[in-house]
C-alpha cells in the first residue's frame, strides 16, 4: 500500500461524477421514478417491435398487399398497447407530476433544501424541468416506435386515423398532451399541497380533460364537402375519409336531414324524394392527407397550456410559504 512521505494511507481519489450539484441531488431524489419510467419505455418499444414483427409475419402469410386482408388482423396485445398508451400521459401526470412539489411540500423537504444555499426558483426549476423533460422524452420515444408500426399498415390494422388510439398516440399528440396533463398535475399539486388529494383531484381532471379533448379534436381540421348523386355508389378516395356529417340535397342546393325520407315503405320513401327535389348526396369529411397538420395544431395548443401552467406553478409557489 502507497503511503505519503509522514506515512500515512494515501487518499484515494474521488471519481468526478457526471452530474453535479442541484441536477444530481433531484435525480437521485427520484431515481426510482426515472428507473420505472425508462423502463417502461424501453418495455414498451420492445412490444412495439415484437408486436409488428408478427403483423409482418401475419399479412406476408395471407399474400397482402397483393391479396385482402380482413380485419381485424391482430389480437389483444395491439388493443392493450393503444389503451397503455391511451393511458400514460395520465399515468404520469397522476403519479409524477402531482406528488412532484406536493410531497416536499408534505414533507417538508422543501423548507429544508430552500434553506441551504440554493434559492427557491432554482430548485424549482430543476424539478420541474426534470419531470418535464422525462415526460417529453419518454412520450417521444414511445409515439414514434409506434408511428413506425401503424403508418404503413393503417390500411389492415381495425382503427381509423382520427380514432383516440391513434390520434393522440402517434405524432406530437402523445408528448404534448402528457406534458400538458403533467404540467397540470404538478400546478394541482402545488396548490393542493398534499399528495394523496393532489393525485385524486389531479385524476380527476385527466379524465375531464381528456373528454374534452376528444370532443375538440374535429375542430383542428377544416371540413371538406362532396356531392355524388343520390344513387350513385360511396365515391371510392373517401373510404380513408372521416365522417363529420352528411345529408341529401335538392337541385337547388336545399340540404336535409340523412333521414329525412326514411319512410316505413320504399314507396313512400320514393314519394318523400321526388316531393322536396332530392337528387344528391352530401358528404362533409376530413381527410386522412390533414391529418399531420390537425396533429400539429393540437400539439401546438397543448404545448402551449403545458407552458402556461409551469409558468403558473413556478410563479405561485416562489411567493407563497412552501
Amino acid at each position: 500500500m502507497s503511503t505519503t512521505p509522514t506515512g500515512a494511507p494515501a487518499a484515494r481519489t474521488a471519481r468526478p461524477r457526471v452530474l453535479r450539484g442541484l441536477t444530481w441531488l433531484v435525480l437521485r431524489q427520484h431515481r426510482t421514478a426515472l428507473g420505472c419510467i425508462a423502463a417502461l419505455v424501453v418495455l414498451g418499444s420492445l412490444w412495439i417491435v415484437y408486436q409488428r414483427g408478427q403483423l409482418i409475419d401475419l399479412l406476408a402469410a395471407a399474400g397482402w398487399p397483393g391479396k385482402t386482408v380482413p380485419q381485424p388482423v391482430v389480437g389483444e396485445g395491439y388493443r392493450n398497447l393503444t389503451s397503455l398508451l391511451g393511458l400514460l400521459p395520465g399515468i404520469l401526470a397522476v403519479f409524477l407530476g402531482a406528488p412532484l412539489i406536493a410531497a416536499d411540500q408534505e414533507q417538508g423537504t422543501a423548507q429544508l433544501v430552500t434553506t441551504q444555499s440554493v434559492t427557491r426558483r432554482r430548485w424549482l426549476v430543476a424539478k420541474l424541468g426534470w419531470c418535464l423533460l422525462i415526460t417529453l422524452v419518454a412520450c417521444s420515444v414511445l409515439s414514434a416506435v409506434f408511428t413506425w408500426w401503424w403508418r404503413p399498415y393503417r390500411s389492415v390494422l381495425p382503427d381509423i386515423w382520427m380514432d383516440t388510439s391513434v390520434f393522440d398516440t402517434t405524432g406530437p399528440v402523445l408528448p404534448a398532451l402528457a406534458l400538458f396533463l403533467t404540467a397540470a398535475g404538478i400546478t394541482i399539486g402545488v396548490l393542493v399541497r398534499r399528495v394523496l388529494a393532489s393525485m385524486v383531484v389531479t385524476f380527476v381532471f385527466c379524465v375531464a380533460a381528456q373528454a374534452a379533448w376528444g370532443m375538440f379534436r374535429d375542430h383542428l381540421g377544416t371540413p371538406r364537402t362532396v356531392t355524388y348523386p343520390l344513387n350513385a355508389d360511396f365515391p371510392a378516395h373517401l373510404a380513408d375519409a372521416y365522417e363529420v356529417d352528411r345529408w341529401v340535397g335538392s337541385a337547388d342546393g336545399q340540404l336535409h336531414g340523412w333521414g329525412s325520407c326514411a319512410e316505413a315503405t320504399e314507396k313512400a320513401t320514393n314519394a318523400c324524394i321526388e316531393e322536396k327535389g332530392i337528387v344528391n348526396n352530401v358528404f362533409e369529411y376530413l381527410d386522412h392527407g390533414q391529418m399531420a397538420a390537425m396533429q400539429w395544431t393540437g400539439a401546438g395548443i397543448l404545448l402551449a397550456g403545458a407552458v402556461a401552467l409551469t409558468a403558473f406553478s413556478l410563479w405561485w409557489a416562489s411567493r407563497r410559504p412552501l
